[in-house]
């Protein structure tokens, strides 16, 4: 694996050798199933039709998510209108192909029965090649769920020793957007099945990331699928917990006994209001809750909160 590496390093075209601009496009719907050639067992770069039963599955497939539902539309889409795109495969031995790319597409036409499905060989000689290029092929396409493409984007940096540049470049993004797909990797595990399951969007999900702990993480995330919040308005209690938080930690000199009671209740109040609220109890238990607004605007929304509360107590 270390000189595979070796090879990385010098970049991915030394790797993987790049496509034929003429050819880079090329679809089922140009060329008829009757005008594809033979294939020689030698050739790469053509595009071929292939006994499905002689295809093996990709080993290093990034895709983790296949909704029967999605497949069941693609089944229909390709029985009324055929196969637009081929899948793409490279040469496994003998009248034997490994599929690089095009799963979806492979499923489909098995489950509908097909015998044989067009597909472009591509000349891949190592496994490190392999996943690399399964990874970018897949992440281009962009229908990926974005956990997939952060797992697929970690894949390239840890397995092919490739740099965020190196894959920026490659699957043609700003090199702060493969920051924010790795990201999300740090969020709880059930905060990524959320962004799987389409129940908060990247952008819910990039405003989470910033929350000082896991806990909070947490609790807001139920709120954005409870009250379908917006992600500007995420954003804005980020700010809030954020700021509160900083203020917390420069303000506060004199040492503390921390009461996790009251800061849980706190955080629950914060949640239900989406602003900033200070609970202050003295010694004899008397105490006053204290929530803060920033704007007029900001104080009819919570004069309509508390008449919502009024008429459902």
């Amino acid at each position: 694996m270390k000189k595979s590496k070796q090879g990385l390093g010098r970049g991915l075209d030394a790797l993987i050798k790049p496509y034929d601009e003429n050819k880079l496009d090329i679809s089922v719907e140009r060329i008829p199933y009757e005008q594809m050639e033979e294939d020689d067992g030698i050739t790469n770069d053509i595009l071929i039709q292939i006994a499905i039963e002689k295809i093996l599955p990709n080993p290093f497939q990034p895709r983790s998510d296949f909704r029967i539902e999605t497949l069941d539309e693609l089944k229909k889409s390709i029985l009324e209108n055929g196969l637009i795109q081929p899948i793409t495969v490279r040469r496994a031995g003998k009248n034997k192909y490994e599929l690089i790319s095009g799963e979806r597409r492979f499923r489909a036409c098995k489950e509908i029965g097909f015998q044989k499905i067009p597909a472009y060989i591509r000349q891949v000689d190592t496994n490190e090649a392999m996943l690399a290029l399964s990874l970018i092929e897949n992440v281009q396409r962009e229908d990926l769920n974005p956990i997939e493409i952060a797992h697929a984007y970690k894949r390239l940096i840890d397995e092919c020793d490739l740099s965020q540049e190196d894959i920026a470049e490659k699957v043609g993004k700003d090199r702060t957007t493969i920051t924010n797909f790795l990201r999300l990797l740090k969020l709880p595990k059930s905060i990524q099945q959320n962004i799987i399951n389409d129940e908060i969007s990247m952008g819910h999900a990039r405003a989470l990331i910033n929350l000082p702990n896991k806990n909070i993480q947490l609790q807001l995330v139920q709120k954005i699928i409870k009250q379908q919040l917006s992600v500007r308005n995420v954003e804005k209690l980020v700010k809030i917990y954020s700021d509160d938080e900083t203020h917390q930690k420069t303000v506060r000199v004199e040492p503390k006994v921390i009461n996790p009671a009251k800061d849980d209740i706190e955080n629950k109040l914060r949640l239900i209001f989406g602003t900033k609220v200070t609970c202050n109890q003295k010694k004899n238990g008397e105490g006053e809750v204290i929530i803060q607004f920033y704007s007029n605007e900001e104080l009819e929304r919570l004069l309509e909160l508390f008449n919502s509360i009024g008429k459902n107590s």
